[in-house]
């Protein structure tokens, strides 16, 4: 099943590649084995570039979409369909890991320096709950990352924010559900104020992941990180908030 236009530039943003793993090899906690390639393609039209909007997709596991092909994260899918009916979505670019945290994901945007970019979304905090690190340094290091976005797109007008998906309802997390789902309702409560604050949106994905479960096709061969079919329904959410940012 396809969902990218053949037509799209998938990037995982990291430069600096050997300085940036030596810095953040520590940091994993999860799968080693995230998937970090390069996919360059510019859009053409007739022989002629087409105008496009950058878009810039920070965040951790969830962005860079573990164990599943390219195409299907959601970052791709939600740039396919827009470049499909809306504006040409390119380049696409990642910085995200399987195990980062909010400390993880400012360190490497530290040393990736990033451009600005058109677009920028935001989904990160799941690994801070997994290590049981403080709630209170997630606050401000989300805090941070909110505004590193809105500098990196040069306006809060262009930046979303992803809830974080309940991963209690997978086979990896099923033995401690209630309290998963507690505390990633604190921490997905708190990034909806912040935004809220901001006037930016906060896209709610978390009742997409309970509903869908670990029923037929929700997860990826790990049985923890979403499939591309979840991923499918994750952008029917998003898409409608991003076309409203981008037409703005």
């Amino acid at each position: 099943m396809g969902y990218c236009s053949g037509n799209m530039k998938y990037n995982i943003l990291i430069k600096n590649s050997f300085l940036l793993s030596l810095s953040i090899l520590f940091l994993w906690t999860c799968n080693p084995n995230g998937d970090m390639e390069l996919e360059p393609n510019l859009p053409m039209n007739g022989g002629m570039p087409i105008d496009s909007i950058s878009y810039l997709a920070l965040g951790d596991s969830y962005t860079i979409g573990q164990g599943i092909a390219p195409p299907g994260r959601w970052p791709y899918q939600l740039g396919a369909r827009l470049s499909n009916s809306e504006r040409i979505i390119d380049p696409i670019d990642i910085i995200a890991r399987t195990g980062w945290t909010t400390n993880s994901l400012i360190q490497a945007i530290d040393i990736v320096n990033p451009a600005s970019y058109d677009l920028v979304s935001l989904l990160i905090g799941v690994n801070n709950q997994f290590q049981n690190r403080s709630f209170e340094e997630f606050q401000l290091e989300f805090d941070s990352l909110l505004n590193v976005s809105i500098s990196i797109a040069q306006t809060k007008e262009r930046v979303f924010v992803v809830s974080i998906p309940d991963y209690g309802v997978t086979p990896f997390g099923g033995s401690n559900r209630d309290k998963i789902a507690m505390e990633l309702d604190a921490y997905n409560a708190f990034m909806e104020e912040q935004c809220l604050k901001q006037s930016i949106p906060f896209i709610n994905i978390t009742d997409i992941s309970r509903a869908l479960g670990d029923g037929p096709g929700a997860l990826a061969p790990d049985d923890l990180h979403p499939s591309a079919d979840q991923y499918k329904a994750w952008v029917d959410r998003i898409l409608p908030v991003v076309r409203e940012l981008i037409n703005d």
